[in-house]
């Protein structure tokens, strides 16, 4: 009965490691994921700023062309 007793013990100790180890597992994978999130945010930040300064650029060149007709 001690044996039986050892064993479920044993068990429910592995249990519980995986069970931490999960759970450590998906909170790293949730940080993860909002760090890769607020890299991507900032990307199309910039890249919208980029494509605004193009946009007034090609708005220039344009008005610049028409004078020269």
């Amino acid at each position: 009965m001690v044996d039986i007793k050892q064993q479920i013990f044993q068990e429910l100790t592995a249990l519980e490691d995986a069970t931490s180890k999960l759970r450590a597992t998906a909170v790293n994978a949730g940080k993860q994921t909002d760090l890769e999130v607020a890299i991507l945010t900032e990307q199309v930040k910039n890249l919208r700023e980029k494509n605004a300064k193009a946009t007034d650029i090609i708005n220039q060149s344009i008005t610049i062309l028409k004078k020269l007709k």
